[in-house]
C-alpha cells in the first residue's frame, strides 16, 4: 500500500473512532464489566472483558519487571522498556512505526516501580488487526536493542535526570522515597542516576529482558469487541513469543519507620515544597477501603478536603494541599504535601500535622463521610467509561491478584465503610510521630538578570 493511500485511510479511521467513542462511553459505564480469566499453556494469566460497543480492542502485557527489579543496574527497567519498540525482528524503529500507522494502530511501552507494560490499541477488522498483532508479537518476543537507539534513549534519560535536579518538586520526591524506603527496592528511582545510566550496557538490557519478560511473569489484559475464542487465539500468538520462564521472586516487606525524620534542602525558590509521609498499604490490603475512603475526606477530594479547608481556605497558606495513598505490591507511600511561601513553611507544616492528628483521633464527621461516599461512587462510572480505562483496571486486578468481582463490588464496599472503621484503620496504620518530612526551598530565588 502506498503512503498516499495509507494516510487518508488512517485519517478516516481516526475520525471514526473519535465519533463512536463519545457514543459508546455512556453504555460502557452503565454496568460493571464481566471479567473472564484463564491461564495460557505457558503460564501467562489472562483477564478479558467483552466490550462490543466499539469495533476495537485494547491489549496490555504487564510484567513484574519495573524499577524495583533494577538491582545494581539502576535505570535498566526504564531503558529496556523504552527500547522494545525501537527494533524487533528485522524491523527498525521507523519500519515499526510505519506499519502501525498503516493500520491505524497505537503501540506504547512504559515502566513503573512495580511493573513494565506493553500496550496495543487496534480496530478489530481482521485486515487491520492481524498486522498490528504481528508487530506486537515481534516487540514482545524479538526486540533487537540496536546500539544507536540505546544511545539515543540513554541521552534522553540523562537529560531527564538533569531536569529533575533543577525541579524542587522532583528533588523532594526523590528524597522522600529514599528516606521512607532506605535499602528497599522501592527506593530506586526509575530513571536511575547519571552514573548508573551511563554505565548500562546492551548486555544489561538483554539480561533484564530475558529474566522478566517471560510468560509466567506476565499478566495480559484484553478489552474489546472480540469473542473469547478469538481472544484466546490472539493471546496464544502473543504469549507464545515469550519463553515460559519463572515469575519474579516476591519483593521484601517494607519496614515500618521507627522514628521521625526531617530533611530540609535549600533550593533557590520563592516556594517551599513539602512532603510528609510513611509507608502506607499494599494493593488488596485488608484496610484498603477504610483508609481509601477516610483519606478522601482528609486530603484526597481536592479543594473540599479537610486538609485543603484548614491549609488553604481558612489560612491561605497554600493553593493546593493534599494527601493520598499509592498502594503497590508491597506497602506504597502515604503522602501528604503542599507548596507554600518560604516564610510560611513552619506554619503550614504545623497546620498539616495538626489536621492529620485531629483526623486520626476523631475520624470524619458523618456529614463528611456521606459526602465522600457520594463523590467516590458517583465518579466510579468514569473509571470504566472507555475500553482503555477498563483495560487499566484489568491490569491492576490481574497484576495485584485482586478478586474478579473487584469492580462489581467496589461501590458497595465504599458504602459499607463506617466512621469507626476509618478511625480504627488510621489509628492502627498512620503514625504522625514516625513520619518523614522533606522540605525543598527556602533559599532566595536568583534574579533572572544574573548574579545572586
Amino acid at each position: 500500500m502506498s503512503t498516499n493511500e495509507t494516510k487518508p485511510r488512517v485519517s478516516l479511521l481516526a475520525r471514526f473512532i473519535t465519533c463512536i467513542l463519545a457514543l459508546a462511553a455512556f453504555s460502557l459505564a452503565q454496568a460493571s464489566p464481566r471479567i473472564e480469566h484463564w491461564t495460557t499453556d505457558n503460564g501467562a494469566r489472562v483477564y478479558f472483558v467483552h466490550a462490543p460497543e466499539l469495533p476495537m480492542v485494547d491489549i496490555q502485557f504487564i510484567f513484574d519487571g519495573g524499577s524495583a527489579r533494577d538491582g545494581d543496574n539502576k535505570g535498566v527497567a526504564l531503558l529496556t522498556s523504552a527500547l522494545l519498540d525501537q527494533g524487533a525482528g528485522d524491523l527498525d524503529a521507523d519500519a515499526i512505526a510505519a506499519r502501525l500507522e498503516d493500520v491505524g494502530a497505537q503501540l506504547s511501552t512504559s515502566s513503573h516501580r512495580d511493573m513494565a507494560v506493553v500496550s496495543l490499541r487496534s480496530l478489530t477488522d481482521e485486515t487491520l488487526l492481524q498486522p498490528a498483532l504481528d508487530i506486537m508479537a515481534l516487540i514482545l518476543g524479538k526486540p533487537t536493542f540496536p546500539a544507536n537507539s540505546i544511545e539515543r534513549e540513554r541521552k534522553r534519560m540523562l537529560i531527564a535526570l538533569q531536569g529533575q535536579s533543577q525541579s524542587p518538586g522532583k528533588i523532594a520526591s526523590k528524597t522522600f522515597f529514599k528516606a521512607i524506603y532506605g535499602d528497599h527496592p522501592y527506593a530506586i528511582q526509575p530513571l536511575g542516576s547519571e552514573d548508573s545510566v551511563k554505565a548500562l550496557t546492551r548486555d544489561d538490557l538483554i539480561a533484564h529482558y530475558q529474566r522478566y519478560y517471560v510468560a509466567r511473569n506476565a499478566v495480559v489484559a484484553v478489552v474489546g469487541a472480540l469473542d473469547r475464542g478469538a481472544v484466546e487465539a490472539i493471546v496464544a500468538q502473543l504469549s507464545g513469543m515469550l519463553p515460559e520462564g519463572q515469575a519474579a521472586a516476591p519483593l521484601p516487606d517494607v519496614a515500618a519507620l521507627q522514628e521521625s525524620k526531617e530533611i530540609d534542602i535549600e533550593f533557590p525558590s520563592s516556594q517551599t515544597h513539602v512532603l510528609m509521609g510513611q509507608p502506607g498499604m499494599r494493593r488488596g490490603d485488608a484496610d484498603y477501603f477504610p483508609l481509601y475512603v477516610g483519606n478522601h475526606v482528609l486530603g484526597g477530594s481536592g479543594l473540599v478536603s479537610r486538609i485543603s479547608e484548614e491549609v488553604r481556605e481558612k489560612r491561605g497558606l497554600a493553593y493546593s494541599a493534599y494527601s493520598y495513598f499509592s498502594p503497590m505490591r508491597q506497602a506504597g507511600p502515604y503522602t501528604l504535601g503542599l507548596q507554600t511561601r518560604n516564610d510560611q513553611k513552619d506554619e503550614a507544616l504545623t497546620v498539616l500535622r495538626d489536621t492529620l492528628e485531629t483526623f486520626i483521633d476523631q475520624g470524619p464527621t458523618a456529614r463528611e463521610l456521606k459526602a465522600s461516599k457520594q463523590n467516590i461512587t458517583g465518579g466510579f462510572p468514569l473509571r470504566i467509561s472507555s475500553n482503555g480505562k477498563i483495560a487499566n483496571n484489568l491490569a491492576v486486578i490481574g497484576f495485584y491478584k485482586l478478586p474478579l468481582d473487584y469492580l462489581e463490588t467496589f461501590n458497595s464496599k465504599v458504602e459499607a465503610v463506617t466512621v469507626e472503621q476509618i478511625r480504627a484503620a488510621f489509628q492502627k496504620r498512620i503514625h504522625p510521630d514516625r513520619m518523614v518530612t522533606v522540605t525543598v526551598g527556602g533559599a532566595p530565588a536568583q534574579a533572572s538578570g544574573g548574579g545572586s
